[in-house]
């Protein structure tokens, strides 16, 4: 299983890279040579999903990625629209910075109708968004605001809070196109204190970055605009 692996990466201090494509932002046509690349790096997870599916594109999407990588594939959704049996898995996400309704349980009771007969990999995730110093489309979507990164102790409870609540990780996002990653400083201090494993993403455009997160104590952490608005990062993560 998908979430066991995870476990023991943490167990024995492995480091987990996950690349996230946005079926808007990716042409199908591009996935195969993509996939080439994404072979030859530290890679070891697909993220599939986006803040929104305008072209409804996440089930060919992510079809066509299962045909040309052996990594795992989980499918983070922006919305219950957002599902596809394709995939292996999918992080069952609550926005838990925020407080929609709509983003903490509705869209979670209305995506089950298409996960109780599944065969998905069902990993229960808070998602938790901290400023990353522009607007993103998480909060547009969402109609939330993230926390500052000054309010530390907020952030911390808040994953707690989470991990009490029986999530089974934490995903810390600084958003997609951010301008600013998560602290070190910030990673730090929720890694001391959660026992689950934690995410990282938004903000990262450098390996000397991605180091930083993983010396704070990130698990696993994601990219996703760095390789969209430049695939030859995929070159400075090579195995």
């Amino acid at each position: 299983m998908i979430y066991n692996e995870m476990l023991q990466a943490k167990k024995d201090k492995q480091k987990l890279v996950a690349v996230l494509i946005d079926p808007d932002k990716i042409e199908i046509s591009h996935i195969p040579e993509f996939f080439i690349k994404v072979h030859k790096s530290i890679i070891t997870h697909v993220f599939v999903g986006g803040s929104t599916d305008e072209g409804k594109k996440i089930e060919t999407v992510t079809k066509t990625i299962k045909q040309h990588t052996h990594l795992p594939v989980l499918i983070f959704p922006g919305s219950h629209e957002q599902i596809t049996a394709a995939a292996d898995g999918i992080l069952f996400l609550s926005l838990l910075s925020g407080r929609n309704p709509e983003y903490l349980i509705e869209q979670q009771i209305l995506s089950v109708s298409k996960l109780i007969d599944s065969k998905l990999e069902i990993i229960p995730t808070g998602y938790i968004l901290i400023d990353g110093g522009v607007e993103t489309a998480v909060q547009r979507v969402s109609k939330t605001k993230p926390i500052s990164q000054e309010e530390k102790t907020v952030i911390l409870h808040t994953t707690l809070a989470g991990e009490f609540s029986g999530k089974k990780l934490i995903y810390l996002e600084a958003g997609s196109g951010a301008k600013k990653m998560v602290k070190p400083e910030i990673i730090k201090q929720v890694a001391k204190k959660l026992q689950i494993p934690l995410i990282v993403g938004g903000g990262i455009r450098s390996k000397t970055q991605l180091n930083e997160a993983f010396q704070a104590g990130a698990d696993l952490v994601v990219i996703g605009t760095a390789f969209e608005e430049n695939e030859a990062f995929l070159l400075e993560l090579k195995k």
